[in-house]
């Protein structure tokens, strides 16, 4: 926050398939205007992926793949066979537990839908869970593994797969042939899956097909990409159309949804994008049997059912008219109302004055408020910590950082609990008084060594956690085990999962690990 310097896009990195579009700036106001407001996605709706006239949203070989007849088509031909199965993919989010319902038509050929799937080494193909289709009635409605264990549970069977990955037949969901007898050759037909932990439940036109229940933990899939596949072979062609998609609650698991902001500032500042997949990558590895963290990158989702089972929301991102969710507010405001947990990281816990402002104040318990709060970079020293869960496990430490003071709390603080407060040195008010530098209130409450909060949470009077965390304007802090046991602690609080005596503990972060996912972002220029 400290410099207002944009920077455009780099087609480098190891985040660049999301940064597709130059970065601007919008222009600042003090309040976004409601009418121009998204409407906020319920957790009960389905939402469309397909918007019936082009792939917007989605990904695969622009040759094989187009919208005709209102359908999404992947069609093969003899003249330029497929070397292997190639997929269509969703590039908006991924699945973990969920109800797809969409309708097909398969006129040759082999096809299926790929759920919970992961990218394979080579261009648009993918393996995975796969809901089966086939022109000729063979294959359709059963769960295949690809790439994936094979086989996982064929038309008519229950299976479980046991923990060497071999499907056991449990049960029987009726004759095969007979099952087919409700799929229409050359026709449209409703699919119908349902994933919820380890099960998975394929459905046509109403008939229960298959269905599985995966107790091989070491290969089992919780979240992943969804896809359509072209079968290698014979010529084919496929087309799906009103493809609709509900999240549904995790249950044993709390999910986190860390939404990060477009790239901004100099290198190693304002690393919105690399902390997300850093936080994700450490919370699912040592911290996985209680969270679930799923990332989106370099602004709101596209991906509107991407709250829907959310547990917790997390943002890091500029802030002012160019936070995420500056035109979102009525979201923020229906997963408050529902008691999801809501925390704001760095520039984040600020938009601008009135209706912005006063959403992130009622979710979070605070905000900066310009022409209030200040934003100095300064040695916060933390030496208490009060008891609790957020705090726990954490040393007392110092760090460097943009530690931004004289936040906007909610009235009389209900319901918040500061975590990390320090007192700002006299060196924080050198600048002149400005909308995030200084004003007559706060040069007062410096000189009068007044401890001001850093990092803050909330439990909302209606119901729900929240926090604000000001700190992270330096990528590499990440590195101090203190500081970033903070971070992950308050990220667990807000979304009810357990927090250890000890904190959640993390491995010492390399170097490797810090410089991971960095945003392309160019360099400066050598003086002459």
């Amino acid at each position: 926050m400290t410099s207002r310097t944009f920077f455009p896009l780099l087609a480098a990195g190891a985040v660049a398939t999301v940064l597709a579009a130059a970065l601007v700036l919008p222009v600042a106001q003090e309040t976004p205007p409601a009418k121009q407001q998204e409407k906020a996605t319920m957790k009960d709706e389905f939402v469309s992926l397909f918007d019936g006239v082009s792939l917007a949203g989605w990904e695969g070989e622009a040759a094989l793949w187009r919208v005709e007849d209102g359908a999404i088509t992947g069609e093969t031909r003899a003249e330029a066979p497929v070397e292997y199965n190639t997929f269509l993919k969703w590039k908006d989010g991924e699945v973990d537990d969920f109800e797809l319902v969409l309708e097909y038509r398969i006129f040759s050929g082999n096809s299926g839908i790929q759920v919970r799937s992961f990218a394979l080494d080579k261009p648009n193909a993918i393996g995975g869970y796969q809901a089966d289709i086939d022109a000729g009635g063979q294959w359709s409605g059963t769960n295949y593994g690809e790439q994936f264990r094979g086989v996982l549970a064929k038309r008519g069977e229950k299976t479980i797969i046991n923990e060497e990955g071999k499907a056991e037949v449990t049960g029987s969901l009726g004759d095969p042939a007979e099952l087919a007898k409700v799929i229409k050759a050359d026709d449209w037909n409703t699919y119908r899956i349902v994933a919820q932990g380890n099960k998975i439940v394929c459905e046509i036109n109403g008939t229960t097909m298959s269905e599985i229940v995966d107790e091989d933990k070491d290969v089992r899939r919780r979240a992943g990409l969804l896809a359509f596949q072209l079968h290698k072979g014979p010529p084919m062609k496929v087309q799906f159309r009103n493809i609709k998609l509900k999240r549904l609650p995790l249950g044993d698991l709390k999910k986190v949804v860390y939404v990060a902001g477009r790239p901004s500032h100099p290198p190693r500042m304002h690393e919105h994008n690399a902390g997300a997949l850093l936080a994700q990558k450490l919370l699912n590895t040592h911290h996985g049997d209680k969270v679930h963290v799923t990332t989106y990158l370099s602004g709101w989702p596209n991906d509107k059912s991407a709250f829907q089972n959310a547990d917790a929301l997390v943002i890091q991102s500029d802030g002012g008219s160019g936070h995420p969710a500056y035109w979102h507010l009525r979201q923020i405001d229906y997963l408050r109302e529902q008691g999801v947990g809501v925390g704001m990281i760095h520039y984040a816990v600020e938009m601008t004055p009135g209706e912005s402002n006063d959403t992130l104040i009622a979710a979070t318990g605070g905000a900066f408020e310009v022409n209030y709060s200040v934003n100095p970079h300064w040695d916060g020293a933390f030496e208490t910590l009060p008891g609790h869960p957020v705090a726990r496990g954490v040393k007392p430490f110092t760090i460097r950082d943009e530690w931004y003071f004289n936040m906007r709390f909610i009235k009389d603080m209900e319901g918040v609990t500061p975590i990390l407060s320090a007192i700002p040195p006299d060196d924080t008010m050198s600048r002149p008084d400005g909308r995030h530098s200084g004003n007559p209130e706060v040069r007062k409450m410096v000189a009068e060594k007044q401890p001001q909060h850093l990092c803050w949470v909330v439990e909302r009077p209606e119901g729900g956690r929240g926090f604000g965390f000001t700190g992270l304007h330096f990528h590499d802090n990440w590195g101090h085990e203190e500081f970033r046991k903070t971070v992950l602690n308050a990220i667990c609080w807000i979304a009810g999962a357990e927090i250890p005596a000890e904190g959640i503990v993390t491995p010492a972060l390399t170097q490797a690990d810090l410089d991971a996912n960095l945003d392309p972002k160019p360099q400066p220029k050598p003086k002459p």
